[in-house]
C-alpha cells in the first residue's frame, strides 16, 4: 500500500529524533570514556603507577635486635650472635621440590630440617619466608649467593641468635628463648606480626619470658623489587625497627657462679639478698641445665635426660620450690607470741623431750629434752617444746599474720617463671580450701614449720632480711632498664618492737657463735664478719610410734627421696648486716650438717667479693676449704669484660 506524503514526513521526523538521541547518548559515552581516560592517564597516573609497582614490590619484616641482659657489673649474660640462615618464599619458588634438591646439592642440610620446612610452608601463607636451615657457615652462604639464578625463592640472610655466655650458671634466672610455636600463639594475646615469622625467637622461661615485650623491640621493614620470576632485583628502601631494651639485673654473675659450683652434687636452692636495697645478688638452683641447647634446638636425648633426672634440673628450686621451713619458722612463732604479749622475754618452758596435747604426743628433736628453756636458749638449741607451748597461747591466726609480715605466704613480684606463693595457713584457709575445722594439733605442727606451712628459699631469704633490718625488704631483680634505675626494695619499717627483734637476732647469733649453738661448726671467725643464723630440718615422712620406740632410722639409711630437707637462714655481719641468705638442700638430712656449711661459704664469698682468707674459717676446715676454693675458682672466668650500658 502506498504511503501518503504526510506519513513519509512524520516517519522521517521520528527517525531523525531517534538518530539524534542515539547520537547524543553515544557522544556522551565517548565523552565520559575520554574524560576517564584523561583522568587515569594524567591526573591519577602516579596512583596507578604505584599500584603497578606494588605488583612487583614486596614488603618484608625486619626482626629487631633483641635487648641484651647484663649482670650488675655490666657483664653480658644474654647476648646476641650473628646467625647465617637460608629462607624460602613458596610463591616465588615455583617447583619447591626441585629448588630444594638443587639447594641440598650445594650445602649440607639435615633431612629433618627439610621435612620440617616443607610442613611449615604448607601451614604458612605463600608469601611468608620460611627458614630452611640456620647456623650455616660463611662458605655455605657464599655458595648459595653464587647460585642465586638457579634457586628462585631462596635467599641467604644474616640475623641474630641468642647466646648465654654463663651457660647453666644463670639458666634458671635468665631462662632461654626459642622459636615461636603454634602453642605459643594459642596461649598468648599478642597481635605483633613478628610472631608470624617462622623461627622468630621469643622468651620461653625466666626473665626472657617475663620481660618478653621489653626485650623484643618492634619490627622494621624493607621494600624489595622482584622480577616476574619472583627473584629479588634490588632493595628500594629500608626502615630499621626499634631494638629491644637492654636490661641490667641485680645479680653478681661471679657470686652466682660460685654458688652454683658450691651446690654442685646437691638438689638445692640458695638466695642471697643485699639488705641495703633488696637486690638479689644470687638466685641459684642445682642441678641446672645449659640454655644454649634450647636455643639451638635440643636433642631428644638431652631432653629425655633432663626430664628423667630425679633431681629435676629444669626446676628453679630457689623460687619455685615450696618446702616445710622446719625450725627456720621458729622466729615467726616467737615474734608472733612476743608481739601478742602472751610470753615474757625470760619466761621458761619445761622441755622433757615431748609435749602432750589432748592425748597426742609431739616430740622434741632431743629425746631427753632441754629442761627449762627460754626464748634465747630455745632458738640457740632449737628446742621444739618451747614453740609447742607458746604457739598454743598465741594461736595460728596471729602466727600466719606474722609470717606474711616477714615475707612468707605471699608471692613476691619478680620477672621469673612460676614464683611460688608458699603457704602461711590460718583457720580461714583450712575452712575454705580443705572444708575442715582448724585443730590445735595443726597449730602445734605449724609452730616448728611443719604441717601445712610451706616456703621457698626466696621467701626464707626475705624472712632473714626482714628480721635483720626490721624493714619490709622486698626482693629486686631488675636494676636498670635502658639505663633507667628501677624502684629500690629497701622497704619501710615492719612496725615490730625493736627490742623483740634484738632478742631474736642475738639468739640467731648464738646459733652460729656459741658452743651449744646448732650451727657452731659453720661459724665465721673473721672479726667483724660474724654470721647469725638458724638451722632447720623438715620431715618429709611420718615417723610412727613403733619406729620411735625402736629408734628413728638415720637419714643416711633411708632412700634419698625419704630423707629430711636441710635448711639454713642467716645474715651477716651480725653488728652491721649487709647480706641475708637462705639455703635449702632437698633430702639433705640435717640443717646443721648439710645446709649451714654451704651457707657459711656463700656468705663469706659475698662479704669479701671473692675468695675469703682461710683465717675466716675454723682451723679444722681450712685444708678442705683451700682445696674447695681452687676447684670452684677454676670455674669462674677471671674478670669477665663488662659492656657499657646504653
Amino acid at each position: 500500500m502506498k504511503r501518503s506524503p504526510k506519513d513519509v514526513m512524520d516517519s522521517a521526523r521520528t527517525i531523525s529524533r531517534r538518530a539524534l538521541v542515539m547520537g547524543g547518548v553515544q557522544l556522551g559515552v565517548v565523552g565520559v570514556l575520554g574524560w576517564r581516560l584523561q583522568s587515569m592517564q594524567v591526573e591519577q597516573a602516579d596512583q596507578f603507577r604505584l599500584l603497578a609497582e606494588e605488583n612487583r614490590i614486596n614488603i618484608r619484616l625486619l626482626p629487631p635486635a633483641r635487648g641484651l641482659i647484663f649482670d650488675r657489673n655490666g657483664i653480658p649474660i644474654a647476648d646476641n650472635e650473628q646467625n647465617y640462615r637460608v629462607v624460602m618464599v613458596r610463591e616465588d619458588a615455583g617447583d619447591i621440590g626441585e629448588v630444594l634438591a638443587r639447594l641440598t646439592r650445594l650445602v649440607d642440610i639435615d633431612p629433618d630440617d627439610l621435612t620440617r620446612a616443607m610442613d611449615e610452608m604448607q601451614r604458612r601463607s605463600p608469601f611468608v619466608p620460611v627458614t630452611i636451615a640456620d647456623r650455616l657457615s660463611w662458605e655455605d652462604v657464599a655458595q648459595i649467593n653464587l647460585n642465586t639464578p638457579t634457586l628462585p625463592g631462596i635467599t641467604a640472610e644474616v640475623g641474630l641468635s641468642r647466646v648465654y655466655p654463663a651457660g647453666a650458671d644463670l639458666a634458671h634466672v635468665v631462662g632461654y628463648v626459642g622459636p615461636v610455636s603454634d602453642y605459643d600463639l594459642s596461649r598468648i594475646d599478642d597481635s605483633d606480626p613478628l610472631l608470624q615469622i617462622p623461627k622468630f625467637q621469643i622468651g620461653k622461661s625466666g626473665a626472657e619470658n617475663k620481660l618478653e615485650r621489653t626485650l623484643r623491640g618492634s619490627a622494621g621493614t624493607r621494600r624489595i623489587e622482584v622480577n616476574a620470576a619472583g627473584r629479588i632485583m634490588r632493595e628500594l628502601d629500608r626502615k630499621e625497627g626499634e631494638a629491644g631494651k637492654d636490661i641490667q639485673l641485680t645479680l653478681d654473675s661471679r657470686l652466682q657462679t660460685y654458688v652454683q659450683a658450691r651446690l654442685e652434687g646437691q638438689s638445692a636452692g640458695a638466695v642471697v639478698i643485699d639488705l641495703e636495697n633488696g637486690d638479689l645478688r644470687a638466685v641459684a638452683s642445682a642441678p641446672a641445665f645449659d640454655p644454649n641447647k634450647f636455643v639451638r634446638g635440643i636433642s631428644v636425648k638431652d631432653w629425655t635426660d633432663l626430664n628423667d633426672n630425679k633431681y629435676r634440673p629444669l626446676a628453679a628450686k630457689a623460687v619455685q620450690g615450696a618446702y616445710p621451713p622446719g625450725s627456720t619458722f621458729k622466729m615467726v612463732t616467737a615474734l608472733a607470741a612476743f608481739e601478742a604479749g602472751v610470753v615474757a622475754p625470760d619466761e621458761t618452758v619445761y622441755c622433757p623431750g615431748y609435749t602432750d596435747v589432748y592425748g597426742i604426743r609431739f616430740h622434741c628433736w632431743k629425746r631427753g629434752g632441754h629442761g627449762n628453756i627460754n626464748l634465747h636458749e630455745s632458738l640457740k638449741q632449737s628446742c621444739d617444746c618451747y614453740y609447742y607451748e607458746i604457739a598454743q597461747r598465741v594461736g595460728i591466726d596471729k602466727m600466719a599474720e606474722m609470717a606474711r609480715k616477714l615475707g612468707l605466704g605471699i608471692k613476691h613480684d619478680l620477672p621469673l617463671s612460676a614464683v611460688a606463693q608458699g603457704l602461711a595457713p590460718d583457720k580461714a584457709w583450712k575452712s575454705t580450701v580443705r572444708g575442715e575445722e582448724w585443730r590445735i594439733g595443726d597449730t602445734v605442727n605449724a609452730s616448728i614449720g611443719q604441717g601445712y606451712v610451706l616456703a621457698s628459699p626466696l621467701q626464707l631469704a626475705v624472712l632473714s632480711a626482714r628480721i635483720a633490718t626490721g624493714r619490709e625488704v622486698t626482693p629486686r631483680l631488675i636494676r636498670l632498664i635502658n639505663g633507667v634505675e628501677q624502684p629500690s626494695g629497701m622497704g619501710d619499717s615492719l612496725g615490730i618492737n625493736e627490742n623483740t627483734l634484738r632478742r631474736v637476732r642475738a639468739s640467731m647469733n648464738d646459733v652460729c657463735n656459741h658452743r651449744r649453738g646448732t650451727a657452731y661448726r659453720s661459724r665465721i671467725l673473721a672479726e667483724g664478719q660474724e654470721m647469725a643464723g638458724k638451722t632447720g630440718t623438715s620431715q618429709v615422712r611420718r615417723i610412727t610410734p613403733e619406729e620411735r620406740a625402736a629408734g628413728v632410722t638415720k637419714n643416711e639409711d633411708l632412700p634419698w627421696e625419704r630423707r629430711d630437707h636441710a635448711l639454713f637462714v642467716s645474715f651477716a655481719p651480725y653488728d652491721n648486716p649487709r647480706y641475708a641468705l637462705s639455703v635449702v638442700v632437698e633430702h639433705g638430712g640435717g640443717g646443721s650438717s648439710a645446709a649451714a656449711p654451704i651457707a657459711r661459704d656463700i656468705m663469706l664469698q659475698a662479704l669479701y667479693g671473692g675468695p675469703p682468707p682461710l683465717e675466716a674459717y675454723p682451723s679444722a676446715d681450712r685444708d678442705r676449704i683451700a682445696e674447695q676454693q681452687k676447684r670452684i675458682e677454676a670455674r669462674i672466668p677471671p674478670g669477665a669484660r663488662s659492656r657499657s650500658q646504653v
